[in-house]
This record gives C-alpha cells, sequence and structure tokens, in this order.
C-alpha cells in the first residue's frame, strides 16, 4: 500500500516539529510559574499553623491542602525524630513566602504556558491524524508512531488531570518528558509513512494497541511523579509536596492499570487470530506481562498497610522501567514476532 498523500505525511513531520517547539515554550513558562510563583508547597499548611498558634479560627478549605480536597496530613507525621524542629523552620519559611506577593507576570506565563501546551497538543493530534490518513490506516503501526502517540496521551493526561486536579505544577515536568520523547522518536525512530505487515493490517491494532498507547501515557504521568517524588527536597516549598505527587501518581495508575489489562487481553486475541495461539512466550508478550505484574505490586504495595510513600513509589518506578524497555528495549535489542518495529538501523 502505497501512500497516499505524501504531501499530508511531509505535513505530519512538520506538526511533529512544531509541537516539539510548542511543549520547549510552554515548558519555560511553567518552570517561571515554579520559580517565580507563589509558593504551592506548605504555604498553605503554614498559614493554617500559624492562623492557630494565634488563636485565630482557621477556614476549613485552609486545611484541604492536598490534591482533590484530601485532609491534611497530621502534623509530625513525616518530621522524623526531629520533625518539630524541622517542621517548625519550614512553617516559618513557607508562611514567609506565602506572604510575599509574586510579580504579576509570573501568574502570567503560568497562564501561557496552559495555552501553548494546548496549542501543542492540538498540533499533536493533528500530527497523528494527517500520518494516519496519508497511508489510510491506524497511525501507530511501528515505534516511531507508537512513541509519538505514547507522548499524546501522556499530555492528554495531564492536560485532563489539570482540569479536575489544577495540577499545573507537573506541568514543566510532563512537556519537557513529552519533548524529550519526540526528539528521541524524530532522531532514532522515524520512519517513511507507509503501509504495515500483513499482521498489522487487523482492526485489532485500534483495539489492542490504542490501549497501550493510553494506558502507556497514564503511565508517563505517574512516572513523572515517581521521579519527582525521590528527587525533592523537603525544603523545596515551590514544589508539590510529596503527598500530591503520591496521590496524583495513584490516581494515574489506578486508571490506567485495567487499561493495560484490557491491552494485554486483547494483545492475546489477536495473537490467537494471527498466529493460532494466545500466548507463545514472544518477548514482547513476557514484557508486557511483567510490566503488568510491576504495576500489580505496586498497586499491592500502596495499599498494604506499612509500605506507602517512598517504598511504593520505588516500586512504581520499576514498574515504569519495565514499561519503557518493553516499549525500546524489546524492540531494539531482542528479536521475536514483534520485530516488525521498523527501527531504523
Amino acid at each position: 500500500m502505497p501512500v497516499e498523500n505524501s504531501g499530508l505525511a511531509v505535513l505530519s513531520d512538520q506538526l511533529v516539529l512544531v509541537t516539539v517547539l510548542l511543549y520547549v515554550f510552554a515548558m519555560i513558562g511553567y518552570a517561571l510559574d515554579l520559580g517565580f510563583g507563589r509558593p504551592r508547597s506548605r504555604a498553605r499548611a503554614a498559614g493554617t499553623e500559624a492562623g492557630a498558634d494565634a488563636g485565630m479560627e482557621v477556614p476549613a478549605d485552609a486545611v484541604l491542602a492536598t490534591v482533590g480536597g484530601g485532609t491534611a496530613p497530621p502534623a509530625g507525621g513525616a518530621a522524623g525524630p526531629a520533625g518539630p524542629a524541622v517542621a517548625s523552620t519550614e512553617a516559618a519559611e513557607a508562611t514567609e513566602a506565602a506572604g510575599k506577593e509574586p510579580p504579576s507576570w509570573a501568574s502570567r506565563a503560568g497562564t501561557v504556558a496552559v495555552a501553548l501546551t494546548w496549542l501543542g497538543w492540538a498540533a499533536h493530534l493533528s500530527a497523528v491524524l494527517t500520518r494516519g490518513i496519508s497511508v489510510n490506516r491506524w497511525p501507530w503501526g511501528n515505534m516511531y508512531e507508537f512513541v509519538v502517540a505514547m507522548c499524546l496521551a501522556a499530555v492528554a493526561a495531564f492536560l485532563f488531570m489539570d482540569l479536575r486536579y489544577r495540577v499545573r505544577f507537573l506541568g514543566a515536568f510532563v512537556t519537557v518528558a513529552a519533548a524529550l520523547g519526540l526528539g528521541f522518536s524524530v532522531k532514532y525512530l522515524e520512519v517513511q509513512a507507509g503501509p504495515v505487515v500483513p499482521a498489522l493490517n487487523s482492526y485489532w491494532i485500534a483495539i489492542h494497541v490504542s490501549a497501550a498507547i493510553i494506558a502507556s501515557g497514564l503511565f508517563t504521568v505517574a512516572g513523572v511523579c515517581g521521579i519527582l517524588y525521590l528527587v525533592r527536597k523537603d525544603t523545596a516549598l515551590r514544589l508539590p509536596s510529596r503527598e500530591d505527587l503520591d496521590r496524583i501518581a495513584h490516581r494515574a495508575i489506578v486508571i490506567s492499570f485495567p487499561i493495560w489489562t484490557f491491552a494485554v487481553i486483547a494483545g492475546a486475541l489477536w495473537a490467537d487470530k494471527a498466529w493460532g495461539r494466545y500466548w507463545g512466550w514472544d518477548p514482547k508478550e513476557v514484557w508486557a506481562f511483567i510490566t503488568w505484574i510491576a504495576y500489580a505490586a505496586y498497586l499491592h504495595a500502596r495499599a498494604t498497610a506499612g509500605f506507602k510513600g517512598r517504598a511504593a513509589m520505588i516500586v512504581q518506578l520499576i514498574a515504569f522501567a519495565c514499561l519503557l524497555f518493553n516499549l525500546v528495549g524489546v524492540n531494539v535489542f531482542i528479536g521475536g514476532l514483534h520485530s516488525y518495529a521498523e527501527v531504523p538501523g
């Protein structure tokens, strides 16, 4: 099947480059908002403590300092043995930072960054659609197209969560991850738009691969939260709290895990239709199942008393590493029935 519209194929490639630029500019706007805007971590909690110490009545909404309206953690719950002194110092710093009015341009930079992210997402979606229309097939028939679509799903997940939970503070990290993913795919994975192998000419590609892309995008958002959780310092007042990062990562995985489960099951059904068996220990099948086990272990660890926070987040990042190896490592380093990913030599 030749390229039916080479002009659209070229337009798709150009739109990917435009998307990268928009995401980079959006990342700069988010970074300015994080660096110079109002501190997001501990400021409200510090204000609550200061008001209580002064005998003032504390508004109920000041206590709801976590994403989604959860209650704040108990005092000293994460402070450790030196909790009172450390918490007092951090509260004082947070109160002082919260009392300073940030420059107006910092808030505008955040608003512009959100607008640029939406524009970048629209260009990103257009790049995927024009790629598919140019060859009259689903636009995720090789590794390049899958990575581009996965980055689209990750940004879409962030934008949806920002509308629902106000997680703008993740914007700088999600957009830079998407820009790096697109840049990597353009540099090392891009192949000319064209036909796919007969095994991929099936309606199952719209079912199995679409589910894998959506789940991978949500897993990417959770992975970003996990990395921030581990590198975040207690004095980083402008970054989201560990409680918020843990909660966002958990919500993303709770949504994506059943979707990934469906993708694995749909892949087995497709394998039976294409190769006459549901399971054949192909490397891609094995690592998809290993990824499923790893995320199941995270959810189990997250729900088990005494195994939360940093330990559970490490398990989540191990699962994310399995996902990335399943996406890149298996296709590049291990042969198998899924070796038609068309990785350029």
